[in-house]
C-alpha cells in the first residue's frame, strides 16, 4: 500500500443530520470553509474511508501458490478489504483492511471458509540486532550474505546508518544461530530485542570508541610504527636482531612488523570474511595491499616495504576508529530521540504512589507528574495545571499551558506545576515512539541518489583494482622501470579503490536532515521526501487551519440605533443558542467570554436560505443576511452608529439631521466582507440592533512565513472554498502569490495538478486527514499539526508536529540545504579520489596521503559536512 492512498479519516453523516446554512444566521452566503465530518472522494472520485488498519494471520496450512490464491479470493469477497499479501514461504497472511466495514473476526471467518486453520500462535518473529561495526553498505553487505546461510530467516533489512538489523525469521528459529551468523561474518553484534538472547556487555559503546579493543591494538600498533621510525631514521640502527628463511631482519623492520601484525590484526579477519563472503570491499583491498607489501618484501630481499605495511596497518585502523567516531556522532541524534522518554512513571493504584518501570504502564493508569519531571506516556490531563516544554515533539520553544482536558505527549517536561494524567496509549504506542519508528523508517528507504552512488561504487572498484594492478606491473614490465617503486604506487591505487566516503556521502546526511528536522518537531518520512522538499518550485497552502487558525472568531460588533454592543451580543446570543453551525457557534461563545446572559428563547424558525426569526423575552428578533433585512423593509442604506468614534467611524455620512449615518449596502458591508469576515445583521421587526462580523482569524505568522518562503523564491499559492472577495482579502492580507477560491476537496486536487503542469514539483501544506487527496497528488504532501493524530502522520510525507506554520521556510531550507550538502559530498569524495589517483603515478601521493586523505579524511570531511545540517534551526 502506498503511503498516499488517498483515503480519509472521517466519519460518514447524514447530510440532513448536519446544520443547514440557514441555522447559522448569515444564510446561504456563508463564505467561511467548514470542516464537516462528511465522507470525501479520493482522487479517483469514490467515497473515502476511514484510514486503513493492517492485520497478519498465520496459517500454516497456506503452502503453495494455489492456497494461496484461495486464502486471497475468500478475504477479498469481504467489504473494506484492501492490499491483500499471501506469503506462502512464511505461512502468514497480511491484510489490510477498514475496521469501519471489516473486522477481524470477519476476516478470520473467511480464511477458515476457505478451508484453512487460523495459528493461534504467531509463525514468524522479527528480531533487531544492534551491529555498531556495520557502518556502511559493504558491511551490510556481508551481513546480508551471511544472513542468506541461516535456516528459518526469512527476510531482513541492514541500516548501516544507524547500525541495526531487522531480521523475520520462523517462529522456530534460535535468535543465538541469526547473532552467530553475523559475528562470523566479522561483526559484534552488541545488543538484540531478543527474550532469550541478554545484551551483551560490549567495549563498543559510542563513548569507549577510542577505548575498544580496536582503539588499543591502534595504539599500539602505533606505537611500534613509532619506534621502528626512530630507530631507522633518527638512531640510524641497522642491526640484524632477526633471520627467518635465509631472510634477514634489522631492528626497525622487525618493529614495523610488529606493527602491521597488532595494527592488521582486524583488518586480515575482516579482509578473510569479505574474502570468504566475495565481497570486493575495503578490507580485502586493504588486506591484500598489506599482505603484498610483506610478502614482496619477504621474496625479493634486500627489497623492504614493511614500513609501508605497517603504515597501512595503523593508519587504516585510526579511520576505521574515526569512520566509526563519525557515523556514532549522525547516530547520536536518533539516540538522543530514543532517550527522551524517562524509564520509569508513578502510578497511582490502590490510593498508593507506585514508581514502575514505564512498560508496565497500562491504558487507563493515572500516573503522576511532578515539577520537573518528563511525562512518562501519551494522556490527558485529569487534574492540575502546568507549563509543559513540548519541544522534544512539537519543537515549540515556549511552554505550552496544560490544564484539565488537555492532551500531554509522552516525552515532554512539565515545566512548573502537577499533573494527573490518565494514560492513553501504552509504552511503545505512544507519538514519540511512532516518531522515533518513522525516523528509522525512513532511514531504510534510500533516495535515487543513494541507489545511483552504491551502482556506480559497484563499478568503480573493480575498475580501481585493475588500474593499481596495471600500476604496478605495466610500467616494471614493459618499460623496466623500477618495480619496487611501482608496485608500492600501485599499493597506493588500491588505497584509492576503497569508495567508503563516497558510499556514505548520501544516506549520512539523510539521517542527520531527517533527526535534525524530528529534534525540530517536523517529522520527514524518508530521504526522497527531504530531496523532494529542497527542490520544489512552488507550494500550495490549504486556507483553513493552515493560514488561518481554523476557528471562527467574531471580530467586529457595531451597535445600530442607540443600542450597546452588550444589547446586540445578547440578542445575537439567543438567536444561535440553538445552532451547531461554526458561525453560531462563535457568536455563542464570544458572548459567553464577555459573561453577558442569554434570552429567553421562543417561537425559533428558520427562514431558508435567509437566516432566523424568534421570539427573544417574547419580542420577535431576527439574524442573518442583509437580504433578509432589505425584505423586511429596512433601509440599510441608512443606519446610525451607536458610536460615532467606532472602527466604523469611515463610513460615517451626513445623511440627516442625527450624527453618525452609515450605508451599509455601499460602505459597511462591502468593506467587512472585503477583509474576509462574514456579516450578521441582528434586529428587531422595527429595528436595526447592529452588525456582527465573523471572520477565521489568519495566524499571525503567516505573513512572516509567506514573506521568508518567497524569499527562497517559491512561489506560494492559496485554496480554499471561500468565494473570491473573502479569498482575496486573505490572500492580499497574508501576500501569497496567487489563490485559488471556490475548491471543493476534489477541486483542491484539480489545483494542485494544475500546479504540476506549471511547475515541475509541488509541496501541498493542509491538515493532512481533509487535505489528504490533495496531499497525495503533489509531489511533496506536508501535514501541519500532526502530534497525536495517527491519520495525519500515516497520511503525510511530511509531518509538522506543531500546528505552526512558521515551521514551513525551517523545513524548505533544511531540505535545500540538505540537496546541497549531498552533492557537495559526492562531487567532494570522488574529487579528492581522482586527485590522489592522478598524483600517484608521479610519486605524489604517498600510501600515507593516500589513507589519510583518501579514506579518513574524506569520511570525517562527508560527516562533518552533513552534521552542519543540525545547526539549521526554526526562527524563533
Amino acid at each position: 500500500m502506498s503511503e498516499h492512498d488517498g483515503r480519509v479519516h472521517t466519519d460518514e453523516v447524514d447530510a440532513s443530520e448536519t446544520p443547514s446554512a440557514d441555522d447559522c444566521g448569515c444564510g446561504d452566503a456563508c463564505d467561511v470553509d467548514v470542516a464537516a465530518d462528511v465522507t470525501t472522494s479520493s482522487p479517483d472520485g469514490s467515497a473515502s474511508a476511514s484510514a486503513p488498519n493492517r492485520a497478519a494471520f498465520g496459517v500454516p496450512d497456506m503452502d503453495c501458490p494455489s492456497c494461496a490464491g484461495k486464502v486471497e479470493s475468500s478475504v477479498r469477497t469481504l467489504d473494506g478489504i484492501g492490499d491483500v499479501d499471501p506469503q506462502v514461504t512464511t505461512g502468514r497472511l497480511v491484510v489490510d483492511y477498514d475496521p469501519d466495514r471489516t473486522t477481524l473476526d470477519d476476516i478470520t471467518s473467511s480464511i477458515e471458509g476457505a478451508g484453512y486453520t487460523v495459528a493461534d500462535e504467531p509463525t514468524v518473529r522479527t528480531i533487531t540486532l544492534s551491529v555498531p561495526d556495520m557502518d556502511c553498505p559493504s558491511c551490510a553487505g556481508k551481513v546480508e550474505n551471511a544472513l542468506d546461510t541461516v535456516p528459518g530467516v526469512l527476510e531482513y533489512e541492514t541500516r548501516p546508518t544507524v547500525g541495526t538489523a531487522i531480521v523475520t525469521v520462523s517462529a522456530d528459529t534460535n535468535p543465538e544461530t541469526v547473532v552467530e551468523a553475523v559475528e562470523n561474518a566479522g561483526y559484534e553484534v552488541t545488543g538484540t530485542d531478543a527474550d532469550e538472547l541478554p545484551d551483551s556487555d560490549s567495549d563498543t559503546d559510542r563513548s569507549t570508541v577510542w577505548r575498544s579493543r580496536r582503539a588499543m591494538k591502534t595504539w599500539v600498533s602505533g606505537g611500534f610504527l613509532a619506534a621502528g621510525i626512530a630507530a631507522e631514521y633518527l638512531f640510524g640502527i641497522e642491526l640484524v636482531v632477526a633471520s627467518l628463511l635465509g631472510v634477514s631482519f634489522t631492528l626497525p623492520e622487525v618493529l614495523y612488523l610488529a606493527g602491521a601484525a597488532v595494527g592488521g590484526q582486524e583488518i586480515l579477519r575482516n579482509g578473510y570474511y569479505s574474502a570468504r563472503n566475495r565481497s570486493l570491499d575495503i578490507d580485502l583491498l586493504m588486506s591484500s595491499a598489506i599482505i603484498s607489501a610483506v610478502v614482496a618484501s619477504l621474496i625479493s630481499p634486500p627489497t623492504s616495504l614493511y614500513f609501508e605495511a605497517a603504515t597501512l596497518a595503523f593508519l587504516f585502523s585510526v579511520s576505521e576508529l574515526l569512520e566509526r567516531y563519525a557515523m556514532d556522532q549522525t547516530r547520536n541524534s536518533l539516540r538522543e530521540l530514543m532517550d527522551l522518554s524517562p524509564d520509569e512513571a508513578t502510578v497511582r493504584r490502590d490510593g498508593t504512589e507506585q514508581v514502575v518501570p514505564v512498560e508496565a504502564v497500562e491504558v487507563g493508569d493515572v500516573v503522576v507528574v511532578k515539577p520537573g519531571e518528563k511525562i512518562p506516556v501519551d494522556g490527558t490531563v485529569l487534574d492540575g495545571e502546568s507549563a509543559v516544554n513540548q519541544a522534544p515533539i512539537t519543537g515549540e520553544s515556549v511552554p505550552v499551558d496544560k490544564v484539565e482536558g488537555d492532551e500531554v505527549y509522552a516525552g515532554t517536561v512539565n515545566e512548573a506545576g502537577y499533573l494527573e494524567v490518565r494514560v492513553d496509549s501504552a509504552a511503545g504506542d505512544d507519538t514519540l515512539s511512532r516518531i522515533v519508528s518513522m525516523v528509522e523508517d525512513a532511514q531504510a528507504n534510500k533516495t535515487e541518489r543513494e541507489q545511483f552512488v552504491e551502482r556506480f561504487s559497484g563499478y568503480y572498484t573493480p575498475f580501481m583494482v585493475a588500474v593499481a594492478v596495471g600500476v604496478a606491473t605495466i610500467p616494471p614490465l614493459v618499460f623496466g622501470l623500477d618495480w619496487v617503486t611501482w608496485f608500492v604506487y600501485g599499493i597506493t591505487m588500491l588505497v584509492l579503490a576503497c569508495p567508503c566516503a563516497f558510499v556514505i556521502s548520501t544516506p549520512v546526511s539523510v539521517v542527520s536532515g531527517i533527526t535534525s528536522a524530528a529534534r525540530n518537531g517536523v517529522l520527514i518520512k524518508g530521504g526522497t521526501h527531504l530531496e523532494a522538499m529542497g527542490a520544489v518550485e512552488a507550494i500550495a497552502l490549504d486556507k483553513t487551519g493552515t493560514l488561518t487558525k481554523g476557528e471562527l472568531t467574531v471580530t467586529d460588533v457595531v451597535p445600530l440605533n442607540g443600542n450597546s454592543e452588550e444589547d446586540v451580543l445578547r440578542c445575537a446570543r439567543g438567536l444561535e443558542a440553538r445552532s451547531e453551525h461554526p458561525i453560531g457557534q462563535a457568536i455563542v461563545s464570544h458572548a459567553a467570554d464577555n459573561d453577558l446572559d442569554t434570552r429567553e428563547v421562543s417561537g425559533f424558525e428558520s427562514i431558508t436560505g435567509k437566516g432566523v426569526r424568534a421570539d427573544l423575552d417574547g419580542v420577535p428578533h431576527f439574524a442573518g443576511k442583509p437580504g433578509l433585512f432589505e425584505e423586511l423593509d429596512f433601509h440599510l442604506d441608512h443606519v446610525h452608529i451607536t458610536d460615532p468614534d467606532d472602527t466604523l467611524s469611515t463610513d460615517v455620512q451626513t445623511m440627516c439631521d442625527r450624527q453618525g449615518c452609515l450605508n451599509l449596502v455601499e460602505d459597511t458591508i462591502p468593506r467587512l466582507q472585503a477583509e474576509g469576515k462574514t456579516v450578521v445583521l441582528v434586529g428587531k421587526a422595527d429595528e436595526l440592533e447592529g452588525i456582527v462580523a465573523v471572520a477565521d482569524e489568519v495566524r499571525p505568522e503567516a505573513k512572516a512565513t509567506v514573506e521568508r518562503l518567497r524569499s527562497f523564491g517559491l512561489s506560494v499559492v492559496m485554496l480554499t472554498g471561500d468565494n473570491e472577495g473573502t479569498a482575496r482579502a486573505i490572500a492580499e492580507q497574508v501576500g501569497v502569490d496567487d489563490f485559488r477560491a471556490g475548491l471543493l476537496p476534489e477541486d483542491k486536487v484539480a489545483a494542485v495538478e494544475g500546479l504540476l503542469d506549471e511547475y515541475e514539483s509541488v509541496a501541498m501544506v493542509g491538515d493532512g486527514i481533509n487535505d489528504a487527496p490533495a496531499l497525495a497528488t503533489a509531489t511533496v504532501g506536508v501535514a501541519m499539526g500532526a502530534a497525536g493524530t495517527d491519520t495525519a502522520l500515516e497520511t503525510a510525507d511530511i509531518a509538522l508536529m506543531a500546528d505552526d506554520i512558521s515551521k514551513l521556510p525551517y523545513l524548505y531550507e533544511l531540505s535545500h540545504q540538505a540537496n546541497h550538502v549531498i552533492r557537495q559530498n559526492i562531487w567532494a569524495s570522488l574529487g579528492v579520489k581522482a586527485l590522489l589517483a592522478v598524483g600517484v603515478p608521479f610519486g605524489f601521493v604517498s600510501v600515507a596521503l593516500a589513507v589519510l586523505a583518501g579514506d579518513a579524511g574524506m569520511t570525517l570531511g562527508v560527516t562533518g559536512n552533513a552534521m552542519r545540517l543540525a545547526r539549521i534551526r526554526p526562527d524563533e
